[in-house]
């Protein structure tokens, strides 16, 4: 094993910290939003920082990592992929910050029943959260297949985005009073979609360096 073998190795696993973090943070989040549970709201956002600070510790170990062995081909490119990753996954900590503070915000009860059934608010918080998971198990895993499955997973959210302007345009004529309400429930919607979207590039981005690392194999052979 090339020593450089080793320190990838080792750059694979903060970033893997990095993740159990974010995903950890969007399951709380999303356990909140669906009990109305300020507490755990809270707790969600005082442990942003812990994100951001692992951010950091991943950066600053790829720029270790590319003044230690001037990396070329494979190696740049899993750098690179890595460093795009893990700005994907700080920004997923972002949303789950943003669905707390909505959590937080919440005046009254948690989200009408039938509203959240409407907007197929349930399927899309577990669509998410699956996406996150196989994303992750596609990196440790290095199979493109599962970046496939991430990608064709994204098409749902897009779907559940795109129906829920309507869903809440008619909740908004039956109850008027509610138009503020529902526009900070589409902030929401927009959110969760968002989620989906930055674990679709962190998918491409796994694609991007696992097929490249699969045809210098090839060219080997």
């Amino acid at each position: 094993m090339k020593h450089t073998d080793s320190e990838v190795k080792k750059l694979k696993n903060y970033h893997i910290e990095m993740w159990n973090l974010v995903q950890e943070q969007i399951d709380k989040s999303f356990a909140a939003l669906k009990n109305n549970d300020k507490e755990a709201a809270r707790e969600v956002i005082s442990r942003e920082r812990m994100v951001n600070a692992q951010e950091l510790v991943v950066d600053h170990h790829c720029e270790d990592f590319i003044a230690m062995f001037s990396p070329v081909a494979i190696d740049l490119r899993f750098v690179i992929s890595l460093i795009k990753i893990t700005n994907n996954l700080e920004r997923i900590g972002d949303f789950a910050k943003g669905i707390a503070t909505f959590v937080i915000e919440q005046q009254s009860k948690a989200i009408d029943a039938k509203l959240s059934e409407e907007l197929s608010l349930d399927k899309m918080m577990e669509n998410a959260r699956d996406m996150l998971t196989l994303a992750r198990e596609a990196l440790i895993e290095e199979d493109t297949a599962l970046c496939r499955r991430v990608l064709m997973m994204d098409d749902l959210m897009d779907d559940i985005n795109r129906n829920a302007p309507q869903v809440l345009g008619r909740h908004i004529q039956a109850h008027p009073e509610t138009a503020e309400e529902m526009i900070r429930l589409y902030s929401l919607i927009r959110r969760i979609e968002r989620i989906g979207d930055r674990t679709s590039n962190i998918a491409e981005e796994i694609v991007f360096y696992v097929d490249a690392k699969e045809l210098r194999h090839q060219k080997k052979l």
